[in-house]
């Protein structure tokens, strides 16, 4: 299993904070947030990584250099034009070649376990990808996620508007109550992924959406494994989430 890693945001939430580093450099008890996460994959027997760079490239590629330091393999690619994170894996596509992959954000913190999870789940059947969810039952948060009985994606909703909750609701698929999925921004594909990012269009915010991508998966009968991350899952959105993490 090989892993890539989008980082190539400033991550403008974080306010003066990026100024001169990009956010998944921005340290967590020491480690910049990157480094917990490659550390974390390590865990899961991952040795070889993709790392997409954008801004302040250069200051992620010479504090990991080729990831010798670490005991790993570090490739990199630079996404020129910040337009989306549905083009940024295509980066990676001679890198993964004819391999599996996990794809995670370089700001999301999890326990190091829930690698090895994902790659138990991936391996329980036959599937193009997997996406992890998180629960609540707040349905205003961010990208919604529905799976059947044996927790597959059936349908994802990126950032619904109000309507949409008003439609899913009528359509029975949210209940007051209920737990509603949330994407959690890690996944594995198959290299069939590319099939899909090749197609895309940009979305109303002018953006190539990985989540477009994995619609389009889902339309073709791609079957998709769902996994709920379980304990600390942590989107380092801003300076606040930032802060409490050096008090954990």
């Amino acid at each position: 299993m090989k892993a890539v890693i989008l980082a190539a945001g400033k991550g403008t939430r974080m306010r003066e904070l990026t100024n001169e580093v990009p956010k998944p450099m921005l340290k967590v008890q020491g480690k910049p947030i990157l480094e917990h996460i490659i550390e974390g994959l390590m865990t899961a027997g991952v040795r070889e990584f993709f790392i997409v760079t954008g801004f302040k490239a250069e200051t992620i590629e010479t504090y990991f250099g080729d990831g010798q330091k670490l005991g790993v393999k570090i490739s990199y690619g630079r996404q020129v034009v910040l337009d989306g994170t549905g083009k940024a894996p295509e980066l990676a596509k001679d890198f993964v070649g004819d391999d599996n992959f996990v794809l995670t954000y370089g700001d999301i913190l999890v326990k190091p376990e829930t690698y090895g999870q994902m790659i138990e789940r991936f391996g329980e059947g036959t599937f193009s990808g997997l996406v992890t969810a998180t629960g609540s039952q707040d349905v205003t948060k961010g990208g919604l996620n529905f799976f059947d009985h044996e927790f597959c994606l059936t349908r994802l909703v990126e950032k619904p508007s109000a309507a949409q909750l008003d439609e899913l609701h009528r359509e029975g698929l949210l209940k007051e109550g209920d737990t509603a999925w949330y994407n959690a921004g890690i996944y594995i594909f198959k290299p069939t992924l590319f099939e899909f990012t090749a197609k895309l269009q940009k979305s109303p915010r002018g953006e190539y959406e990985l989540t477009d991508a994995i619609i389009a998966m889902l339309a073709a009968g791609e079957k998709i494994a769902g996994l709920e991350i379980q304990g600390r899952w942590v989107d380092v959105r801003d300076p606040e989430v930032l802060a409490s993490l050096e008090m954990d």
